[in-house]
């Protein structure tokens, strides 16, 4: 497998780790991952909780106070500091989701802290450039499901920045967490990986076919990565396997309620942020769908499109909260993404012996 190279930045092997919040991608499995290779991708989603938040100034009920203290700076430079003593100054990436409140801030930070690549999903990040004007080094690298929604993105970054994407992520709808599409189009056919990568080629080559396009949302092995090279992929994206290795910065818990779940477990569910998210069907879901599940307060004010709170009333339960219980371990309360194949596990593996088999060794 060739190197990945993303703007001035080269990955010796073309597997990026999904950046995965709350608390499962930080220091040890980002530092990990670009030690042994691949492209580690700090999630910067509640670095408040970091070292039992030790950082965080504001705590309402155990829970960091707003967005200032959910996304907290002081923790992130931390966990970036400390990502580096594993990796040294191997590439080194920081997933910051567009839907946050206080995104541009955010992304300064991460760039401040020395990370050398920025992605971002959860929405079209129309202004990401203007956030990283003075880290003219930092790679920028957006998360997509078309073709069309690079185009809005490569125009709108080429007339107000003078610049394109150093890379693009295409997600599937088979990834874990937050999907792409409405609930109902994660099942078409059209939709599928499979399909989506060859359109978003097919318009990055129009812009720069030197551009890498990395398939992501589904993809388990080796026989999986080369399947998608041949479809005209650059390089892939994983987010589960990473979470069931040693290194995860999750629970026990966690990787325990991942490795047990079968294959009927892993659900489509409704979130706060508008779009589905596919995750474990646990008893925090049972209590949801009862409306039986825990009151919601908005302490962190953690993503727009909530509304302060409002749209996890509908829903029933606190995105912020529950997720950072699966951090924590709680098996009533946690909140606990999975992508579509985790019931393929049946053990955890280190980074080093995930990435042998993932580049065919």
């Amino acid at each position: 497998m060739k190197p990945l190279k993303i703007g001035k930045h080269t990955i010796k092997h073309p597997i990026i780790q999904g950046g995965m919040g709350l608390g499962i991608s930080w220091d040890r499995l980002a530092g990990s991952v670009s030690k042994h290779g691949g492209l580690g991708v700090i999630s910067a989603v509640g670095t408040g909780y970091y070292e039992d938040k030790k950082y965080a100034k504001k705590l309402v009920e155990g829970r960091p106070l707003l967005e200032s203290e959910f996304y907290n700076r002081d923790a992130l430079f931390k966990i970036v500091e400390n990502a580096r003593k594993i990796c040294s100054d191997a590439p080194l990436g920081c997933n910051v989701l567009y839907a946050i409140n206080d995104y541009g801030r955010v992304v300064k930070d991460a760039c401040e802290a020395g990370v050398d690549i920025i992605i971002t999903g959860a929405g079209l990040p129309m202004d990401m450039p203007e956030y990283t004007k003075d880290f003219p080094d930092v790679a920028l690298v957006p998360i997509v499901s078309t073709g069309r929604a690079f185009k809005l993105i490569a125009k709108r970054w080429e007339k107000r920045y003078g610049r394109i994407p150093d890379a693009v992520i295409v997600e599937g709808p088979l990834s874990g967490g937050h999907q792409g599409f409405k609930y109902e189009d994660c099942l078409k056919e059209e939709n599928q990986l499979e399909h989506l990568i060859p359109d978003v080629r097919a318009e990055v080559d129009k812009w720069d076919p030197n551009i890498p396009v990395i398939a992501a949302g589904g993809i388990w092995s080796h026989e999986d990565i080369v399947k998608f090279m041949e479809l005209g992929a650059d390089g892939v994206q994983l987010g589960t396997r990473f979470a069931l290795t040693h290194e995860c910065d999750a629970s026990d818990e966690f990787k325990q309620i991942l490795l047990n779940a079968k294959k009927e477990d892993i659900v489509l569910m409704k979130s706060p942020v508008g779009y589905p998210a596919r995750g474990i069907r646990t008893k925090l879901i049972e209590k949801v769908e009862k409306r039986e599940g825990p009151v919601i307060k908005c302490i962190s004010n953690c993503v727009f499109p909530c509304n302060r709170g409002e749209e996890a009333r509908k829903v029933g339960y606190c995105i912020a909260d529950r997720l950072a219980d699966a951090y924590l371990g709680d098996e009533e309360l946690g909140l606990y993404f999975s992508g579509a194949y985790a019931y393929k596990a049946d053990k955890l593996l280190s980074v080093e012996e995930l990435m042998k088999e993932l580049i065919g060794e």
